[in-house]
């Protein structure tokens, strides 16, 4: 009842109520469900596609598009717009993943043409008014006069009764069109009346005309799909000159998503460089976390991958979220390691000693040892609140378990950065120009005499 809810003639709705999960069969899911309905139920001309009620509603009102891609194609003629829509639609089939593909069939109504015979008006001294005020009259009904019953008013429709305009043969002989100088003429003998076949319903979409094609989709994510899809109608489909295509549905959700993305991942990586600098004041530790981001994320892209999960924007939500926790575990892994470097420096010039590599790697083991009961906590905790989303099923959970996903599988391999890979890059940044520890001990005739303590040598008795 809404125009800006487009619901053609050939859309039929069925709402199907779920019984509780845990009398579902052994092995059910969502998209099983949907595979054995849509094996059970199909009609001729008729495609299945299945969304969720409340999801239709917005994507109809957004898009106009129920399914989750569609296909609109704009140009000129609606009969040449059809065809090149079943073009697209058998194209479209045959990508995998596609379940159903549907184009609207836009030409199949009827229509009733009167077109007036300016020269056999003339010969009655008619004009083409004329005829237009006698069909719209006769066939659509005119008010004439409004009746008045107490405060209620209601108007007073004349026209022809049904028998005279149910069928062109009777409108040509039965309506009369009356003529200046008295008498009548049947509206056939100054006009054609006929039937012709066309459009069944009219899309106009920015002023021009549109067919929409229904595409649903499974097994795939939605923007490899649409990709081949694209390619495949581009090869396959030749569009003469003012027809294109315009791909419609969530995918239009996800080309906004992804070109806000574009610009808020490097701002959020670009912020996350400029706070690590104003707190080291160094480059080298800001590098360095930096650097070891990527490795935060890999433990994410795994447990995607086990649970079937395609990138989306709640994925990539996830993802901003986890490189700030790998970054905040990261920057916390790195104080820890340069108090302790500084503690040892400060021993080492008590004893009049040079800080060696041998004393960066004491310092690192006793900085890295220190971080991993608060590492473990961090983890902990955030697993602890997180884990539980994954086996949630209310409204809403599916957006929840693609942003907790990428969190819970990054804090292992974020486990592994802090207490593993940090360390490790910390002493090849820390440890390039360091000289490796010397001992002195006394030689035979009394002079000092050093060696380089390294793996593999073994130091003389008389300094043992």
């Amino acid at each position: 009842s809404t125009a800006t809810d487009p619901a053609p003639t050939e859309m039929f709705e069925t709402i199907i109520n779920l019984k509780p999960k845990s009398e579902w069969r052994p092995g059910v899911t969502i998209d099983s469900l949907k595979a054995e309905m849509d094996k059970a139920l199909q009609f001729p001309g008729v495609s299945n596609a299945w969304t969720m009620p409340i999801r239709a509603r917005i994507d109809m009102l957004s898009t106009g598009i129920r399914t989750p891609v569609g296909i609109k194609v704009f140009g000129t003629d609606l009969a040449e717009m059809e065809k090149i829509s079943r073009q697209v639609e058998a194209v479209v089939k045959a990508v995998p993943g596609t379940s159903s593909a549907f184009a609207e069939r836009v030409i199949g109504g009827y229509y009733l043409d009167i077109t007036p015979n300016r020269e056999a008006l003339g010969r009655y001294g008619l004009t083409v008014g004329d005829v237009q005020d006698v069909i719209a009259m006769a066939l659509g009904g005119e008010t004439v006069t409004n009746t008045v019953e107490g405060r209620e008013r209601y108007s007073v429709n004349v026209r022809y009764p049904r028998e005279l305009r149910s069928n062109p043969q009777a409108i040509a002989t039965e309506v009369q069109v009356p003529m200046s100088n008295g008498g009548a003429v049947p509206l056939g003998e100054v006009a054609e009346v006929k039937l012709n076949r066309g459009a069944t319903s009219i899309r106009t979409e920015n002023g021009q005309l549109a067919v929409y094609i229904f595409v649903d989709i499974t097994g795939r994510d939605l923007g490899g799909y649409v990709a081949e899809a694209r390619q495949a109608v581009a090869n396959e489909v030749k569009f003469p000159p003012g027809y294109y295509v315009q791909w419609s549905g969530q995918f239009e959700y996800l080309e906004r998503a992804e070109a806000r993305l574009k610009i808020v991942v490097p701002v959020t990586l670009l912020i996350i460089f400029l706070l690590l600098y104003l707190n080291f004041k160094r480059l080298t530790e800001t590098l360095i976390v930096m650097l070891s981001l990527p490795f935060a994320l890999v433990g994410g892209l795994w447990l995607m991958w086990w649970l079937g999960f395609n990138m989306s924007v709640a994925v990539a939500v996830g993802f901003i979220a986890l490189a700030g926790v790998a970054a905040e575990t990261g920057v916390i892994m790195l104080i820890y390691l340069d108090h302790a470097m500084k503690e040892v420096q400060a021993e080492r010039a008590a004893q009049g000693r040079a800080f060696s590599r041998e004393d960066l790697y004491a310092s690192i083991m006793v900085g890295a040892v220190e971080r991993v009961r608060p590492k473990m906590m961090t983890v902990v905790a955030i697993m602890a609140g997180l884990i539980p989303i994954l086996w949630s099923t209310g409204a809403g959970s599916e957006i929840m378990q693609r942003i907790a996903v990428p969190m819970i599988g990054g804090m292992v391999s974020s486990t592994v950065l802090t207490l593993v890979v940090i360390p490790a890059i910390y002493a090849l940044v820390k440890g390039r120009r360091l000289p490796r520890r010397k001992d002195t001990i006394p030689s035979r005739d009394g002079s000092p005499e050093t060696l380089s303590a390294r793996p593999g040598n073994a130091l003389p008795r008389a300094a043992e």
